[in-house]
């Protein structure tokens, strides 16, 4: 039975609920291996919409067990209220297993976030202020806080002070905060750990005995592969690696145990934040598209960015996370336009570029050059099967696959969870 990584693949936001939840009734686990919550799933099962921002959407799943990896920062007053939210609304979630090696988010790490992002100015990167990078940060700089350090309040002090000794000089002299108390930090942690313990597993060793045991373990990315902080736009990028190659690191897993690797792509493309985005649209059709799909932040709650579709980024995807297939999201968002355009290569320096620009000054400079496809007006919402579709929508899904290399095996015409044409399995 296969391994599944599931990931955006542009910047975020392209439905990594739907698909996960469309494969949930067929998976055993279901697993996050990265980010924070700093990321958000809208999953619509019936006329229940759920807003997941930590949790996998697995948890929506009955049978399937969701995970919470090591290489996730874990916000432990986020858990617990999106735990309280599920169980209120009659969603089970004693399944849930969370990694003792999982990084938490501490208050000063938020206090960081916000006064950092501030200090910038003009030249800030549009995080969520939710203290994801500084507790990235500590992780690599050996000052974090791990979930298991919960159970030690010994060794919680001993953390917290060590890691404070430096900061509280930062905040103080350098953007006049006062300076957090080590105490206090201790006692609100300690407040969640018995909340908290009970899902606490070694989750890497829970994983590989399922995957050698004929399970199904879905691996799910949060952001997009355009957001990776070393194979995004960077600097405008997340703190973690939402690309495939992060599940194996970010939840104990060796690829060569991965069978496959799906992109979520929409059928256009939208951004959260700063940074570029060469089709992004500042007129009637950006406003339009903003609209129809419902182009809102589920974590931020700021107005998305939008942009017809690049398939430069859905080649660029393709080939850094080793794609095999794609579900393509929100095609009927698309429904009322006479002609779609398609951004099929850049123009950089009065040059066509065919593949992204490696280097992030070009990319900024990057103008699209487009190919107008024929758009349709007939309602695709019904579509059961791809030849029920539009023939002009069946086209422009079938030029989508050609230019972005991997075979498009599912389409999303409609938010709910039974709004999918499955074109191949991906558990086959």
């Amino acid at each position: 039975m296969p391994a599944l990584v599931l990931l955006g693949a542009q910047w975020g936001d392209e439905g990594k609920g739907k698909a996960t939840d469309l494969l949930g009734g067929s998976v055993d686990y279901v697993v996050r291996y990265q980010g924070g919550n700093n990321a958000g799933h809208t999953v619509v099962v019936g006329d229940q919409k759920y807003a997941l921002h930590l949790l996998p959407s697995g948890i929506l799943s009955p049978g399937c067990t969701p995970v919470i990896g090591n290489g996730v920062v874990v916000d432990p007053a986020v858990l617990l209220s999106e735990l309280s939210g599920l169980n209120e609304r009659g969603v089970d979630t004693s399944k849930l297993l969370v990694s003792g090696n999982a990084h938490l988010i501490t208050p000063y790490n938020i206090t960081v976030d916000k006064v950092t992002e501030r200090f910038l100015g003009k030249r800030k990167i549009g995080t969520t202020g939710r203290g994801i990078g500084p507790t990235y940060a500590d992780k690599i700089n050996r000052t974090g806080i791990r979930v298991q350090d919960l159970f030690d309040e010994s060794i919680l002090l001993q953390k917290v002070e060590a890691a404070l000794d430096f900061k509280n000089q930062v905040l103080a002299k350098l953007y006049n905060h006062r300076a957090v108390v080590a105490e206090q930090v201790v006692e609100e942690m300690l407040g969640y750990a018995d909340q908290i313990k009970g899902y606490v597993a070694d989750t890497t060793l829970i994983l590989n005995d399922a995957i050698d045991d004929g399970k199904v373990v879905l691996f799910e990315g949060g952001q997009g592969t355009l957001l990776d902080v070393d194979h995004g736009t960077y600097p405008f990028v997340t703190s973690s690696n939402p690309t495939a190659g992060g599940a194996c690191t970010g939840a104990g897993v060796g690829p060569t145990k991965i069978n496959r690797v799906i992109g979520i792509l929409k059928a256009y493309t939208t951004r959260v934040g700063a940074g570029p985005f060469p089709t992004e649209l500042f007129d009637k059709d950006g406003e339009a598209l903003r609209t129809i799909g419902g182009e809102r932040g589920v974590t931020t709650g700021r107005d998305r960015r939008c942009g017809w579709f690049d398939a430069v980024i859905a080649r660029y995807a393709t080939r850094v996370n080793g794609l095999t297939d794609f579900f393509l999201t929100k095609l009927d968002v698309l429904t009322g336009w006479e002609q779609i355009p398609v951004c099929v290569a850049y123009e950089v320096d009065g040059k066509r570029v065919e593949e992204l620009p490696h280097n992030q000054s070009d990319f900024h400079h990057a103008k699209p050059v487009y190919e107008m496809l024929p758009g349709w007006s007939e309602d695709i919402t019904k579509a059961k099967t791809f030849a029920e579709l539009p023939k002009n929508a069946q086209a422009y899904v079938k030029a989508l696959e050609d230019m972005s290399g991997a075979p498009i095996s599912a389409i999303g015409v409609g938010p709910g969870r039974d709004e999918t044409i499955q074109i191949n399995s991906f558990l086959d």
